[in-house]
């Protein structure tokens, strides 16, 4: 137990404030559990605080070569076209200086996903997916723009769609 020396405003009133950290090698995802004699609003603005993840931000490049940061939940998808990498949004288009992977590794994996060697999409700009007989793998987003995934993607995208990965 690591008890916590935190002086913010929310936690006026509370006496001790205790962090433990518990792995379980057999747990998928993170569990979190809050404990208390009762649940006042300091816990409730704790329990807040913990769910409500700020949403990244990422350094891009407009087309006068100007840097912008963009919300990741503006963006739509993101492709390689050559060695550039582009960036949709639901209002510009931007390119990126760095690898799709990298991006890749900033972007959070329950709201992206790859669904070829190059493109990533954000999976709550997707107005619907269109599994054909042949194998393929339509996805039209919210914006209009249709975009397919690779087959080798395929297993993935159905695991995460069903909630199963």
């Amino acid at each position: 137990m690591y008890p916590s020396p935190v002086k913010e405003s929310w936690c006026k009133g509370v006496k001790k404030i205790k962090i433990n950290f518990e792995a379980l090698p057999a747990l998928k995802g993170i569990e979190v559990l809050f404990r208390a004699s009762e649940k006042v609003a300091q816990v409730e603005e704790l329990m807040d605080r913990v769910l409500s993840r700020e949403p990244a931000r990422l350094l891009f490049f407009d087309n006068e070569n100007n840097a912008r940061m963009v919300a990741a939940d503006e963006i739509i998808l993101i492709s390689v076209n050559g060695k550039q990498v582009n960036i949709v949004t639901e209002n510009d288009r931007y390119f990126a200086k760095q690898s799709l992977q990298s991006i890749e590794r900033e972007l959070d994996d329950t709201r992206f996903i790859r669904i070829s060697r190059h493109e990533i999409i954000n999976l709550s700009k997707v107005n619907k997916y269109n599994f054909s007989l042949g194998g393929v793998l339509s996805i039209e987003m919210k914006n209009g723009m249709e975009t397919w995934a690779s087959r080798r993607c395929i297993p993935l995208i159905r695991k995460k769609l069903l909630g199963k990965e």
